[in-house]
């Protein structure tokens, strides 16, 4: 039995190979039906790995780490986010500040301060060049390494950034295991995040930095239920330096620090840990600062409020109603009252939840932040890691679900130009608002542990 189990793991392990050398390096993002084929061919491997590997430990973080490896040097084919990555980079390289200058702008004059300055602008299309960046500090890090190394190459400066985000993961893995360990939760969880297809293909295949943001998050909270609120502060700052999301997760913390024993002085910790977080963003973007870095930067992130539309829920909903009542896009509206709603959310769940443990507090991260992403205006599918890995420190599997059937979004590229078939996003919120219905109203647990009892 035993030496069944590890052929097929071997096979297993092979056969995923080949899936993943086929994604990275012979598919289109316009071949709909061989993505959906390849992709659910992964899922279905992946799981049968886990399921046949899952007391393996070490052999399941190797063959993570190795599936990774197969995307080293493929050109990222679902998103073309990464040109504007090695743009920034090569900008910070050549003394340019890149938050203060517009890609199209140079184009445009004929100038082309950076190597590949055409290449690069052509491949991350008119509107990604058309904005400024707004991408935090410790991001802007990751691609000046990425221009250092990797100068006159964009495949080389694809595969320094892979690499930072592949040692991420790795950090992700340590950390995780070790607070899934002490939070006494099975550690075959963080296979959930680090085995999954969507996370290999989206992170490390399209070189988005959610695992360098979620490293840090993990480590803080790890750090936070060792009781070193100080370094989880200065933690929780440099994930938000990578990505901005986890700014939305501050509040929830009150409970974590104010309790009826420490009142007082919980409530000055509290304050001393948000101050620590808030002067630590500041120090990381300081070296970027000048009078126009404010407005260049807000500017940008209000653009995904008030003009991106991408594989949204309730946002198309509200968008249909008000077609039908107004006759034109209400997104103008709209776009300002998510933030408000999300608001509102998370001060009620900040006090009206309890969120005193790290477990508790993990679980309301999850559904603050699964609030946002279901009221928004755009979603793309990456977003959807930071539930992937909240969740696995949860009985709640949805964002599992979620990370499967978001594929179906990418049927707007098949399309020329691209343009999203509502049917396949309906299915897709379909798939997931009655996963997460049935287990929140209908699912019932096969066994009590403690980390279960959560809501």
């Amino acid at each position: 039995m035993l030496l069944e189990r590890k052929y097929s793991a071997i096979s297993l392990t092979f056969v995923s190979l080949l899936l993943y050398f086929f994604f990275a390096y012979f598919l289109e993002r316009t071949e709909f039906s061989k993505l959906l084929f390849l992709w659910f061919s992964l899922f279905t491997t992946s799981y049968f790995l886990w399921k046949n590997s899952k007391n393996n430990f070490l052999f399941l973080a190797g063959v993570s780490i190795l599936f990774r490896f197969v995307f080293l040097f493929a050109i990222p084919n679902l998103s073309q986010d990464f040109y504007r990555f090695i743009w920034d980079g090569r900008m910070i390289l050549e003394g340019f500040n890149p938050y203060l200058s517009l890609p199209e702008t140079f184009i445009e004059q004929h100038k082309y301060p950076i190597n590949q300055a055409l290449d690069l602008y052509q491949g991350m299309g008119s509107m990604n060049g058309s904005h400024y960046t707004n991408y935090p500090p410790i991001n802007q890090l990751c691609f000046f390494i990425a221009a250092i190394l990797a100068n006159k190459s964009i495949i080389g400066s694809a595969a320094v950034m892979r690499v930072i985000i592949i040692l991420a993961d790795i950090g992700i893995i340590y950390f995780g295991k070790k607070l899934l360990e002490n939070l006494k939760i099975p550690v075959q969880n963080i296979f959930l995040y680090a085995l999954n297809p969507f996370i290999i293909i989206e992170m490390t295949g399209n070189l988005h930095f959610e695992p360098v943001m979620l490293f840090f998050m993990i480590w803080s909270l790890y750090l936070l239920h060792q009781k070193k609120w100080g370094w989880a502060a200065i933690l929780l700052a440099c994930s938000v330096s990578v990505k901005l999301i986890p700014l939305l997760f501050l509040p929830l913390f009150y409970q974590t620090f104010v309790t009826k024993d420490l009142k007082i002085k919980g409530f000055l910790r509290l304050l001393a840990f948000y101050t620590i977080v808030i002067t630590s963003i500041l120090l990381l973007f300081l070296p970027f600062y000048s009078s126009e870095l404010i407005s260049n930067y807000s500017n940008s992130v209000g653009l995904w409020f008030r003009n991106f539309e991408f594989n949204a829920s309730l946002y198309y909903i509200a968008r249909e109603i008000g077609y039908l009542f107004r006759g034109y896009n209400e997104i103008a509206i709209i776009g300002k009252i998510i933030p408000i709603l999300t608001i509102i959310f998370l001060i009620g769940v900040t006090f009206f939840r309890k969120n005193k443990s790290i477990l508790e507090l993990i679980t309301a991260m999850l559904f603050g932040l699964s609030f946002y992403y279901f009221t928004t205006t755009t979603l793309h599918p990456w977003y959807v890691a930071t539930l992937i890995i909240l969740s696995i420190f949860t009985k709640y599997r949805f964002p599992i679900i979620w990370s499967m059937a978001i594929i179906l979004s990418y049927q707007a590229y098949s399309n020329t130009p691209w343009k999203e078939n509502l049917w396949f996003v309906g299915l897709e919120y379909v798939i997931v608002y009655g996963y997460l219905l049935w287990e929140l109203f209908i699912k019932k647990p096969t066994h009590k542990i403690e980390w279960e009892k959560l809501l």
